[in-house]
């Protein structure tokens, strides 16, 4: 593959990923929830309780970005810090019965998004499209993004 399709790949790709994060976060805009908010509900809805490190980890981002959008949530009313009962020093996060009612928002918000995305392809094209996404996540995750290939290098 040349060089020109390479390039046109990932830009279609960041492309997709930056209006399918535009088109959620109208919708979930709508409920009171703004970017990056509905990740750090949608995780505490999986396993409650987790640290803020927890969080940040899970979700990939760093641990001043997790803390900010925690103390806005708990504001808004969706979730709560309680102290741990071994370590007072870490603190958990909790979902608020408001933020467990929220979450069903969220959840329908995220599947007409993907229903809007997903337009016009049939399951066959939906099931192929989410294991190349997988392996292309899997090829970003493992650190393989950072390592350089001698050959490719030098074409460079």
């Amino acid at each position: 593959m040349s060089k020109s399709g390479k390039k046109g790949t990932m830009v279609r790709l960041q492309s997709a990923a930056r209006l399918s994060r535009t088109a959620l976060a109208a919708r979930l805009l709508s409920h009171g929830f703004y970017a990056g908010q509905d990740q750090i509900m949608m995780a505490l809805d999986a396993e409650d309780g987790q640290t803020p490190g927890q969080l940040a980890s899970r979700l990939g981002v760093r641990p001043p970005t997790i803390t900010k959008t925690i103390n806005r949530l708990q504001v808004q009313g969706f979730l709560e810090k309680r102290a741990s009962d071994s370590d007072a020093r870490q603190a958990h996060i909790f979902l608020t019965d408001s933020g467990r009612l929220a979450i069903k928002s969220i959840a329908k918000s995220v599947r007409k998004t993907e229903k809007q995305a997903l337009k016009g392809l049939d399951k066959k094209d939906i099931k192929s499209l989410s294991k190349l996404l997988a392996r292309v996540e899997g090829n970003l995750s493992d650190g393989a993004a950072f390592e350089i290939d001698e050959e490719e290098g030098d074409e460079e």
